[in-house]
C-alpha cells in the first residue's frame, strides 16, 4: 500500500477540484477528520495495516463530493475501487475501505472498531469548542444546497441530530460526550426561544 503517494494525490485533488460552495466538506474537513482519526486510533491501539486501511478510508470518505453532492459515499466507493489498485491495495483492503466510507452515511452505524473510529472522527467536532464555527460552515453549505431554508430550520435540524447521535469509541465517550451535551443544551435553548416566540 503506497499510502503517502495516495495521500498526496487525494489532497491535491480535493484542494484543486472541490466546489468552492462546499464550505464544510472542503479539503479542510478531510484534514480535520484525518487528525481526529489518528488520535482516536492511537487511543484504541490500532496500528500496522489496520491503521493504513483506516486512514485510507478517512482520506476517501468525502472524495465522492468531487463528482456529486447527493450519495457522495457511493460515488466515493466507486472511485476507491478504481484508484486503489494503482496504489497497491488488494481486494480485501478495498472492500474494507468501502465499508468504512459507507458507515459515515447518516445515521451512522458501525460493525467493527475501524468503522467506529471513522464515524467518531467524522463527527468529532460535535463534542468540541469548535462546534459553533464548524457548524456555521455546514449551515452555509446546507443553505446553498437547499438542505435547510433558514437559521431556525438549521437549528431544529441540529438539535434533532445531536439528540440522535451517539459516539462509539472509548476515546470519544471519554473526551467528547460531555462537551457534546453542553453544545446540545446551547442549541436546545435557541430552539426553545423559537417556540416561545411562536406562541406570542
Amino acid at each position: 500500500m503506497q499510502f503517502d503517494l495516495l495521500k498526496s494525490f487525494v489532497f491535491e485533488q480535493l484542494e484543486k477540484n472541490l466546489a468552492t460552495t462546499l464550505y464544510y466538506h472542503g479539503a479542510h474537513h478531510t484534514l480535520y477528520v484525518y487528525n481526529a482519526a489518528l488520535k482516536i486510533a492511537e487511543h484504541e491501539n490500532v496500528s500496522g495495516d489496520d491503521l493504513v486501511v483506516l486512514m485510507t478510508a478517512v482520506l476517501l470518505h468525502d472524495f465522492g463530493f468531487l463528482e456529486t453532492y447527493n450519495m457522495h459515499e457511493e460515488k466515493g466507493c466507486e472511485i476507491a475501487k478504481n484508484i486503489l489498485p494503482q496504489f497497491g491495495y488488494n481486494d480485501k483492503q478495498i472492500e474494507s475501505v468501502c465499508a468504512m466510507i459507507m458507515r459515515t452515511k447518516i445515521p451512522q452505524i458501525a460493525f467493527n472498531k475501524l468503522e467506529e473510529i471513522i464515524c467518531d472522527a467524522d463527527l468529532d467536532y460535535l463534542g468540541t469548542e469548535d462546534f459553533l464555527p464548524i457548524g456555521n460552515q455546514l449551515f452555509k453549505e446546507f443553505l446553498h444546497y437547499g438542505v435547510v431554508k433558514d437559521e431556525e430550520d438549521w437549528n431544529r435540524l441540529q438539535m434533532k441530530f445531536l439528540v440522535a447521535h451517539q459516539y462509539f469509541t472509548s476515546y470519544s465517550k471519554k473526551f467528547r460526550v460531555e462537551k457534546k451535551q453542553q453544545n446540545l443544551k446551547l442549541i436546545a435553548d435557541i430552539v426553545h426561544q423559537y417556540d416561545i416566540n411562536t406562541k406570542h
